[in-house]
């Protein structure tokens, strides 16, 4: 059985994501943890429960979602894989820190593979597709479970919500195509786990949702 266990980190309140199941290996969405505090609350959950990170993945690079891609890295010897067109806002990762008045030293590691849309990602007895939803970001992946009936979205749907579009890459269009397309044509009762916020379903949203 794969779970999914959530954590709420940074100033940002963004969602960091364990994926892991009963062959106790696991893969880490969106590290998100920025204080000492947060990176240890990751490490003992990890250790208590016997775990064994295979993967690091971003949804996509915007800076609350990528601060503890470094400690993550080096902890478990991990290389980051993320789609190939989010790595010009990986790259943009310190400048942005700058913009927001956010003291950060440790720059997240650049990809050592890249996830293609349609891509199989599979750890322990577990496999997620990735479906490729830009529209908040130039290039955001999310990862489907079909044995489990979930999808890991990023900051592509929130409950009774959308992702911003107003940052660089972002188009409101292509947003609203990639989740009538990518996530709508999942089945109803698919649990949407989001990069903020509290998880909802996709029968929720195509009902209750006021952007859609």
């Amino acid at each position: 059985m794969t779970k999914v266990k959530v954590f709420e980190f940074n100033p940002f309140a963004e969602n960091t994501y364990l994926v892991f199941d009963d062959s106790g290996e696991c893969v880490i969405f969106d590290p998100g943890c920025y204080t000492f505090e947060e990176r240890a609350t990751l490490r003992n959950f990890i250790g208590e429960n016997n775990l064994r990170p295979v993967r690091l993945i971003n949804t996509h690079c915007h800076l609350d979602h990528v601060f503890g891609n470094s400690f993550v890295a080096q902890t478990w010897e991990l290389g980051l894989e993320i789609h190939i067109g989010e790595l010009p806002v990986l790259q943009r990762f310190s400048q942005v820190c700058q913009m927001y008045g956010i003291p950060f030293a440790d720059a997240p590691p650049m990809p050592s593979r890249f996830i293609e849309s349609g891509e199989t990602v599979g750890f322990g007895n577990s496999r997620l597709k990735a479906l490729f939803t830009p529209g908040h970001s130039p290039a955001s992946l999310s990862f489907y479970c079909p044995d489990e009936g979930f999808v890991i979205a990023g900051d592509v749907l929130f409950y009774e919500s959308i992702g911003r579009t107003d940052l660089p890459g972002g188009d409101m269009d292509t947003l609203l195509k990639s989740i009538r397309e990518q996530l709508f044509t999942l089945p109803d009762a698919t649990l949407v786990y989001p990069g903020h916020g509290p998880a909802t379903t996709i029968r929720h949203e195509k009902e209750y949702n006021p952007f859609l």
